[in-house]
């Protein structure tokens, strides 16, 4: 304080009055200290700046009034320096949070532009995905027509015909004489018994009575029979009889998923075994189809071309139609297994019993 003395008695020596050298002290204060010094050291300064004017005026032989007047005139200084303090404190608090929001505010526009990009991408995906499987519909669907066209001609067509010659002779014999009639008339039946059973197989083929009439289990029943009898492939089915409580549409389509399934598994798996699995989730019915056979790059299959890709991709597009979900595996040494998950929603079925049904080659 040797020296805030020497610059009170220096001030003194010049004429400054006390109200003269708080002003200067003040000025000095204000434009030289405070600007450039820290927030939190403000009221440090300002309260050593305090002593530091208290020890300039001491050598000042001033009345008591004067002392008075200047006390006052230096505690409202300080008191306004305080409050300039807190304002800025104040300021730089607000420019923080508005700084702050401002780089949550581009972060968020980041991970939308992201999210946009991302799901651009997969709409891009997704509508090459759908082109390629319209064309392979349409493929397919042509390929069906033409064999059902030569099944038409090449088995009932020519069926019919040999039925027609058959009346023929038997109109014929008829009128000359009755022997061989009785052998002729039972050929005959037998051809067109054979006939009926075609015909009734191409409508089965192109959906069963059995789905309508009796429901999905039976249906399905009834096809992994017929799938076990032609393939010797052994196969059972495993039934929550809630799933009758799905609507038709979605029971359909587990139909079709079983069906497209097992006939993949007769054509490419070279399985042994497969198992048919429909059972009760939480708020979803889900059907396993699960095989011993061959296993494959599932990417190169779902996004390939032919007939038996298209087949997966199908499964897929139906079950998604009807706001299911549809997942694939397949790995080396496990086979493959065909998950279908059926959101039940209002349809939600009861809590009940397993029907366990198995099918093996005798």
């Amino acid at each position: 304080m040797k020296l805030a003395q020497e610059l009170g008695r220096e001030a003194l020596d010049k004429g400054i009055s006390i109200l003269g050298l708080a002003k200067i002290h003040e000025k000095v204060l204000a434009t030289h200290f405070l600007p450039v010094c820290p927030a939190g050291q403000r009221v440090a300064i300002t309260e050593w700046a305090e002593v530091f004017f208290t020890a300039t005026i001491t050598p000042v032989e001033l009345t008591e009034s004067s002392l008075n007047k200047a006390a006052v005139r230096f505690k409202n200084i300080i008191a306004k320096l305080k409050l300039r303090t807190a304002q800025v404190a104040t300021t730089n608090r607000q420019l923080g949070r508005e700084v702050a929001r401002h780089k949550a505010t581009a972060e968020t526009l980041q991970k939308s532009q992201l999210h946009n990009a991302q799901s651009l991408k997969t709409a891009e995906t997704m509508k090459v995905r759908l082109q390629q499987l319209s064309r392979q519909i349409l493929s397919v669907q042509e390929e069906e027509r033409k064999r059902i066209s030569r099944e038409l001609h090449d088995v009932i067509a020519q069926m019919l015909t040999g039925i027609n010659v058959r009346l023929a002779n038997l109109k014929r014999e008829a009128a000359l004489n009755t022997n061989g009639l009785v052998r002729n008339i039972a050929h005959t039946q037998r051809l067109v018994a054979k006939s009926a059973k075609i015909v009734h197989e191409f409508a089965r083929e192109l959906r069963p009575a059995a789905l309508d009439d009796l429901g999905l289990i039976p249906a399905l029943q009834s096809f992994i029979n017929l799938f076990t009898a032609k393939t010797r492939i052994l196969s059972s089915l495993t039934a929550y009889p809630g799933v009758k409580q799905l609507n038709a549409a979605r029971r359909t389509v587990l139909f079709r998923v079983a069906q497209e399934a097992l006939t993949n598994v007769a054509r490419h798996a070279k399985a042994k075994q497969v198992d048919v699995s429909i059972h009760k989730l939480s708020g979803f019915i889900g059907m396993t189809i699960k095989d011993d056979g061959q296993s494959f790059k599932m990417d190169d299959i779902m996004f390939a071309r032919g007939r038996k890709h298209l087949g997966l991709l199908g499964m897929r597009e139906r079950v998604e139609m009807v706001g299911g979900r549809f997942e694939l595996e397949s790995s080396p040494g496990k086979g493959t297994t065909i998950t279908v998950l059926m959101p039940v929603g209002k349809t939600a079925a009861a809590d009940g019993g397993t029907v366990d049904t198995k099918l093996e080659i005798l």
